[in-house]
């Protein structure tokens, strides 16, 4: 993050060390707002209009220049960003929530503005889309692949790794972050969520089968004796090398890799969760570490057979008697 503005930097360290932010958090609001900061100095005319956007500098944004944001500024960044950058209503609600908390910032934390021109910026409308998952039976023959590997060491470690996606619904970052002090009395894990917020696991059998397997090929004089998934470097495994590896199990289960991914078995444990566990929807919402239950309901719409059986439940659902034309 070299030559930014330090009222941009000022910002992302606050986000960070006071606000707890993640750092990769933290790195999506510098890219919106450098792309936000590249937008003003062309919509002021501060560059020449043919210029590459994407090498437009900002070091140069400063304070006066952000006193002359406006409302329409505002709504016609966020139109380029359609336009011109070709965002769906998901990345560009993420821009506006990174614009509104700058700008908060800006005005009521730091008291460097008179009036907060992003106090009633909207979110773009955004449509729910259900998620997408694994069946019980594709989650199954992934497993199955795993099971294929050779490799002592890599097939129980790719194994533990997925059973934990599974069955817990991990996010990636939450799953290579893993440190071995973090397992608690064999059945329980402690792990850091989004926002540096801790939350506790129960394992399951499968779970507690699949680590401890695991833990009996680990190597133990490691360059890094706390993590708990080990690369073949005997290093922490690192998102990417998870990501890669999931891949390569999805593709040996037939499965699609422009469509399933290591996000896509978070969005599996759900709704398994959901589907076959009859999990309450704010229990749910614990395990996943959602701030909002809104984030949850997302799984509430995906099985249609708990909804006809639903409707087939009620008393009248079998009252099939004809009703009768009566006599004028």
């Amino acid at each position: 993050m070299s030559k930014i503005p330090l009222l941009l930097e000022d910002y992302l360290n606050y986000m960070e060390t006071i606000k707890g932010v993640s750092p990769n958090t933290v790195k999506e609001y510098f890219f919106d707002l450098r792309t936000f900061f590249r937008f003003l100095k062309l919509r002021y005319q501060f560059v020449d209009q043919s210029e590459n956007f994407d090498e437009i500098e900002i070091n140069d944004v400063d304070l006066e220049i952000i006193k002359k944001v406006n409302i329409q500024d505002l709504h016609s960044y966020i139109s380029f960003a359609d336009k011109n950058r070709d965002n769906g209503n998901f990345t560009k609600s993420r821009k506006v929530a990174s614009i509104r908390s700058f700008f908060d910032y800006l005005y009521s934390k730091v008291n460097l503005l008179e009036k907060n021109p992003a106090e009633s910026l909207e979110f773009p409308k955004t449509e729910n889309r259900h998620p997408v998952y694994l069946t019980l039976n594709q989650s199954e023959n992934l497993l199955n692949a795993v099971l294929e590997n050779k490799n002592d060491f890599f097939r129980k470690r790719d194994y533990a790794i997925i059973m934990l996606f599974l069955n817990c619904g991990l996010r990636l970052s939450e799953l290579s972050s893993i440190n071995m002090d973090k397992i608690k009395d064999n059945d329980t894990l402690s792990i850091i969520g989004k926002g540096n917020k801790e939350r506790t696991i129960f394992l399951n059998d499968a779970c507690i089968f699949a680590i401890k397997d695991y833990l009996k090929v680990r190597p133990v004089n490691t360059a890094d004796d706390k993590a708990l998934f080990l690369s073949k470097r005997n290093n922490r495994m690192s998102n990417r090398a998870i990501q890669h590896m999931i891949d390569r199990y999805l593709e040996k289960a037939g499965l699609d890799t422009a469509i399933y991914s290591a996000h896509k078995l978070r969005h599996t444990a759900a709704t398994l969760m959901y589907k076959y566990g009859n999990v309450d929807i704010r229990a749910l919402q614990e395990i996943l570490g959602h701030e909002s239950v809104s984030t949850t309901q997302i799984y509430t719409h995906i099985d249609d057979e708990r909804l006809r059986a639903a409707i087939k439940s009620n008393p009248l659902a079998s009252r099939t008697t004809s009703v009768k034309t009566r006599e004028p």
